[in-house]
């Protein structure tokens, strides 16, 4: 592999939804972005490429085994049963082992896995993925979690909208179900696996921090303090992932950052990402500040804050951010806590 001196501080994105990408929506990620610009002209900006995330200096990237519920008018083509869910994450984790055979990425499961590909990081550029199950369905028994973890899953979102395992963001206020409860007693039993609360309903949220006492995260979660939703965190919310010294990820979509916004709207500045992220600070400390993009997550470019257009204009967070804090929340923030509990 030629050198190529990725750019220091190291990024780490704490959610993108590449696979999906991939084998839902079409996208060759393998190619540079303005190429794959130039063959999606028409809808939403794609945002996100490897040979992009190389450029941005992403040392690692939390990335999703995303697979979609069946909807009648949005998602007709989306799983219906546990096994079809099952089988649709499976095809994803096998599409990044296929990257990595092919040298375009490194999979991390532990800790010593971690050091070593940072150290060949800072050679060869090449993106670490560890990877972030969102939405528990495809766990189609709590009993499963194990064959997972040994697959290589280390984070685990029960919900994204409902799932059988917990209400979701766009799900009511359903708490854990009896299976979410059995989940949580198989994640305490899995030191190998984390749990991502992002997507939780609040009631759900509430009861897993109480039967699951492992390292927790937000992977990608902004404040309801701007934009009063269920999908977002309450202040007290905050202050419990704080207080398991989890880390809360920004998402840069502006719906998720100022309150009214649609897409057509003027796009705003940085300001409404950093004021979000200074709100968390304010609440837990600017250490448990992070990124999780979520850039690839159903919007484009147009729908970024501006000057956002590219994984590497996360670098331009640093003037807009207090002093001493960039290093963190672009990246340091997420290492520090994959160091404190990967096996």
């Amino acid at each position: 592999m030629e050198s190529v001196n990725p750019p220091e501080p190291p990024l780490v994105d704490a959610h993108l939804d590449l696979a999906h990408n991939v084998l839902d929506m079409g996208l060759d990620l393998t190619r540079p972005l303005e190429e794959l610009r130039r063959q999606h002209a028409s809808g939403d900006v794609p945002t996100v490429t490897l040979p992009a995330l190389v450029e941005a200096g992403a040392a690692l990237v939390f990335a999703t085994l995303f697979v979609g519920p069946y909807h009648p008018e949005h998602n007709p083509e989306g799983y219906r049963t546990p096994d079809e869910a099952h089988a649709r994450a499976w095809r994803q984790l096998e599409l990044y082992r296929q990257w990595e055979h092919e040298g375009r990425v490194r999979l991390v499961t532990d800790r010593a896995g971690l050091e070593s590909h940072l150290e060949a990081w800072k050679k060869d550029g090449v993106v670490g993925l560890l990877v972030l199950m969102e939405g528990a369905d495809p766990i189609r028994t709590p009993d499963e979690l194990g064959f997972w973890a040994d697959a290589g899953v280390r984070l685990v979102g029960p919900a994204w909208g409902g799932t059988r395992y917990a209400g979701g963001s766009w799900n009511g206020t359903g708490g854990l179900t009896e299976l979410g409860r059995e989940l949580m007693a198989a994640l305490e039993d899995e030191p190998r696996v984390a749990l991502d609360a992002s997507h939780l309903s609040e009631r759900a949220f509430w009861e897993a921090l109480e039967r699951y006492e492992g390292p927790v995260l937000a992977s990608h979660s902004n404040a309801r303090r701007f934009v009063n939703e269920e999908r977002h965190l309450t202040d007290d919310m905050i202050r419990a992932v704080g207080a398991r010294n989890g880390v809360v990820g920004t998402v840069l979509y502006n719906a998720f950052l100022q309150a009214g916004w649609q897409r057509g709207d003027a796009r705003p500045d940085l300001e409404v990402a950093v004021r979000n992220m200074a709100h968390v600070a304010d609440l837990i400390g600017w250490e448990r500040v992070g990124i999780g993009s979520d850039f690839d997550g159903g919007f484009g470019a147009r729908e970024l804050p501006e000057p956002l257009d590219r994984p590497a204009d996360l670098r331009r967070l640093e003037p807009a951010l207090p002093p001493g804090t960039f290093a963190g929340v672009l990246g340091e923030n997420w290492l520090r806590w994959l160091r404190g509990w990967l096996p």
